[in-house]
């Protein structure tokens, strides 16, 4: 059975990864979408291991020094976390691992993960990206200029990644993710494993 792979989204706030992601995740088993481990409470309807996996401050420094964390931030008095071992379980299972990810904790499961494959979207401009935030409703005038002043730091590390998808429409570009996890299991290092097995 051949071994699953990582794979690390990133993108700038308002360009649909969350949209994304879970129209390429629908219907497919062979894909596990990693769940952050976090020390915030659970809000009303949250379930634990499904939209994070709710752990204790001094459980989560415990898992810090014993170095099972991908990558880990500490964000507005909590910490918040990719656990290894769910992701290296399911790679182990023959899944490829989704990780939806910023980009400093993109560049710190690289690190610790060197085979693992970074993905970038990008909104198909600037403005639509502009009018996206926007229309979300969600955010003051003053909260989207600072996203925007954010992506416009984010986009100047997306030639770090491997892949660059654009997101014009949901179908396009869950159909390139589509493409790019294929080619990622057609390199020779992989498929030359299946011969000389």
């Amino acid at each position: 059975m051949r071994r699953g792979k990582t794979f690390v989204i990133s993108g700038p706030s308002g360009v649909g990864k969350s949209t994304v992601l879970k129209a390429l995740l629908e219907g497919r088993e062979d894909l596990y979408f990693s769940v952050s481990a976090t020390t915030r409470d659970p809000r009303p309807g949250e379930v634990d291991g499904v939209h994070y996996h709710f752990i204790d401050a001094d459980t989560f420094r415990q898992m810090i020094a014993d170095g099972q964390f991908l990558e880990y931030a500490e964000y507005v008095g909590n910490f918040y976390g990719t656990p290894r071992k769910y992701v290296e379980e399911a790679m182990a299972q023959g899944k490829d691992a989704v990780l939806d990810i910023e980009i400093v904790g993109a560049g710190n499961v690289k690190r610790q993960m060197p085979e693992a494959v970074r993905v970038f979207i990008a909104p198909p401009s600037w403005k639509e990206l502009e009018r996206r935030l926007v229309e979300r409703g969600t955010d003051s005038e003053e909260k989207i200029a600072k996203r925007l002043l954010r992506a416009k730091v984010e986009f100047q590390a997306a030639h770090d990644y491997d892949y660059f998808v654009i997101n014009d429409t949901v179908e396009g570009a869950v159909q390139e993710l589509n493409a790019i996890l294929t080619a990622e299991h057609c390199r020779p290092t992989e498929r030359m494993e299946i011969i000389n097995g």
